[in-house]
């Protein structure tokens, strides 16, 4: 049995909110950089150039890369052999997003009732996902979600005869439905099967995964290929204002079901895909 100190873990995590608003990770990086170069309407090149101006000031001067510094969604991989030390696991998460958001000057987006409506003027309290693994480490991701793109998500009940065809269709046209509102160029996250909420989740994770990885099983990382394709020939663009380029990568997850279900849920991401992880 590990013994880890929840002082390490907020100390940990307040460092990461600050990291993903501040820099975006190398794959979504190089991915805007490279569809500068490849878009090709002018009106389209123009807003990628100013989404590459915009992520190096971010980063040369140590600013959020978008002032809706989101809501923070936090990944504990938690080895089954760790034993936390100290104060509850979720105080120490959102004590870690609390000092994060106060020391680097991150927007404060989090109302305590959505009926209410009172900022919480902290971004706390985080949402918090739990996974036991084998092990005696700590993996923790804190991806920061905006709601502009967070809005646009959707999930589809779908049938089993719907198939591979209803599930390209139920994606596109989010995308479709979406247009300029979730900040294009997008990084869609796709999950297929489980139940509503499983399907959700594979959504959310499949976020985190690098755009330029592929899932591992052989037809839905051709899936993933041929929305992408169609994606980009629906002429959004970015911005919404027309071009090649409406979407950076498409990431899919999936689970087994039930026999008389087809679940999809998709989480619209903008081009600030913000994610960090660290091992403790």
């Amino acid at each position: 049995m590990r013994n880890i100190p929840t002082d390490l873990i907020i100390k940990n995590i307040k460092e990461m909110c600050i990291e993903a608003n501040y820099l975006l990770s190398s794959d979504v990086k190089n991915s805007i950089i490279s569809a500068s170069l490849d878009e090709t309407g002018e009106i389209g090149r123009k807003i990628l150039e100013q989404l590459k101006e915009n992520m190096y000031i971010a980063e040369n001067e140590n600013i959020p890369v978008c002032q809706d510094t989101g809501m923070a969604v936090v990944f504990l991989k938690m080895g089954q052999d760790v034993h936390i030390e100290g104060c509850h696991i979720e105080d120490a998460v959102n004590e870690g997003i609390r000092q994060g958001y106060m020391e680097g000057y991150l927007r404060k987006s989090v109302v305590g009732d959505p009926l209410i409506r009172k900022n919480t003027n902290d971004n706390t309290p985080g949402i918090i996902h739990y996974e036991i693994v084998p092990g005696d480490k700590l993996e923790i991701t804190v991806a920061p979600k905006g709601f502009g793109s967070e809005n646009m998500s959707r999930i589809y009940m779908l049938k089993p005869s719907d198939g591979t065809e209803g599930v390209k269709k139920a994606i596109i046209e989010t995308v479709k439905l979406a247009g300029p509102n979730a900040c294009p160029p997008l990084i869609i996250g796709a999950g297929i099967g489980g139940t509503f909420e499983k399907c959700t989740m594979l959504a959310k994770k499949a976020l985190i995964r690098d755009i330029n990885s592929h899932n591992s099983i052989s037809h839905i990382s051709r899936l993933e290929d041929e929305l992408l394709e169609e994606i980009n020939s629906l002429g959004i663009g970015p911005g919404g204002l027309g071009g090649r380029i409406t979407a950076l990568g498409v990431n899919i997850e999936v689970y087994p079901t039930h026999i008389a279900g087809l679940p999809v849920a998709i989480n619209m991401c903008c081009h600030v895909n913000r994610h960090k992880t660290r091992i403790i």
